[in-house]
């Protein structure tokens, strides 16, 4: 397949066309299609920004009746009747369900844009700098979002020093023995621990880039108590893992908290669109007209798709069971390999329909079973420290038959890998020469 073009004119910096190597024409549901028309089951899902899988027939014919009538598409953050029922939509669907009051920003289109408004009020709203994060913590690559991401690979790029964050352990960083909630807690209390007291405290309920790390019920709800005790906002980074990736639409709720602030993007949309929005206690909201904004803060088009994925899949609980029971077949298949491969150092983390297979961290296995996949017809990436870990980010809509499918070249990309391995490893091990 030529990708001649995108080699000469592309930079370097291109990343995900080096995993999937070939050029995609269509996408249906849980399908991509390349140029020679062959079919590839999407385990990828746009990096979590299409839940309700590519092409989505109800909002696309929602959003050709918009664009049939001359709605506007881009509007800055004036009025319109698209924003206008994204926003009924919200308080009716979200908020007055749950009794609850936030005030929504639209920032600029993407993920890191909303990190960056999160914490630009949070340091406002409490007159101080420093904010908590947390080992292997993503939250974007612009200047302040890319300060609370933990990976250094992102961090080196930036080109200038990233100040202005506290980077305490994750849940389970240091062990399942290790209450990293106490040790923060410690460090709050210390008036010599060195650390400037934080504005807020960003967290991942469940860090998707950082390696399907998922942090417990009572652990999230340690970090809120904490947080209310030592006058630190709460901010909840639900851009992958939100918008019904772990079941329910906010990621948060089974912990029965309640954030001061909540990022959203990815799969807002609902159909691929940037979009992306932050949510904040009322009282939060000092802005000052204009103090915070973007061209691309009012995409009309999103708006549309955005309120009818709520509309169609939200106003019950219906879909989010039907995403628990997927997830249980996930989780059962993955199992089952940990277990067909007891030596092979594997385990599996997740929550709803984000699930990880775990390999060993000197190793390449993940990256290897991925690449496998590819080749067997299935796009799936991986994501961790050192890319330890094979991340399954179906869409949420994926019919049983595509899943089982999915599943199904994992574990025979999986033996094949592990088999291959061991073929190595014999020959290694009796001074011969592989090939």
């Amino acid at each position: 397949m030529d990708l001649k073009i995108f080699d000469r004119m592309e930079s370097e910096v291109r990343g995900y066309i080096r995993s999937f190597p070939v050029v995609f024409k269509q996408a249906r549901g849980s399908v991509l299609i390349d140029e020679n028309d062959r079919e590839y089951i999407d385990f990828f899902s746009g990096a979590g920004t299409l839940n309700y899988g590519h092409n989505n027939p109800v909002l696309k014919q929602k959003l050709i009746e918009y664009l049939d009538t001359d709605g506007l598409v881009h509007g800055l953050d004036m009025a319109t009747s698209a924003k206008r029922y994204f926003l009924e939509t919200v308080d009716e669907v979200l908020l007055k369900p749950r009794s609850w009051q936030y005030t929504l920003q639209f920032t600029g289109p993407t993920g890191t844009n909303a990190v960056e408004a999160a914490l630009k009020i949070a340091r406002q709203v409490k007159g101080r700098q420093n904010i908590i994060s947390f080992t292997h913590g993503f939250h974007g690559v612009s200047g302040g979002s890319l300060a609370v991401t933990a990976n250094s690979k992102f961090r080196k790029a930036a080109g200038v020093a990233l100040g202005n964050t506290t980077f305490m352990p994750f849940d389970g960083y240091l062990g399942p023995d290790v209450n990293t909630m106490a040790y923060l807690e410690r460090m709050l209390d210390d008036p010599s621990s060195g650390m400037d007291h934080p504005a807020a405290v960003i967290v991942e309920t469940v860090q998707g880039e950082g390696g399907v790390n998922v942090a417990s019920k009572r652990w999230l709800q340690e970090l809120e108590r904490l947080c209310r005790r030592h006058d630190m906002l709460l901010i909840v980074d639900d851009i992958q893992v939100g918008c019904g990736r772990t079941g329910s639409f906010f990621s948060f709720e089974a912990a029965g908290i309640k954030p001061d602030i909540i990022t959203l993007s990815k799969s807002l949309s609902g159909f691929g669109l940037p979009m992306s929005l932050v949510l904040m206690k009322p009282e939060l909201d000092i802005w000052k007209p204009g103090a915070h904004s973007g061209t691309f803060r009012g995409n009309n088009m999103a708006f549309v798709t955005a309120a009818q994925a709520l509309d169609s899949y939200w106003r019950d609980d219906e879909f989010a069971k039907a995403t628990q029971r997927k997830e249980r077949r996930v989780r059962d298949w993955l199992e089952n390999l940990v277990h067909s491969y007891p030596g092979a150092g594997l385990g599996v983390r997740g929550r709803g329909l984000i699930q990880g297979l775990v390999t060993p961290a000197d190793d390449d296995v993940a990256a290897r079973v991925a690449q496998k996949a590819f080749e067997h017809g299935v796009v799936i990436e991986t994501s961790g420290a050192n890319d330890e870990v094979l991340k399954v980010l179906p869409a949420l809509t994926i019919e049983d038959e595509l899943l089982q499918r999915g599943l199904e070249v994992i574990e025979r990309s999986l033996g094949e890998v592990l088999s291959s391995k061991g073929a190595r490893a014999h020959v290694l091990k009796f001074g011969g020469r592989a090939g």
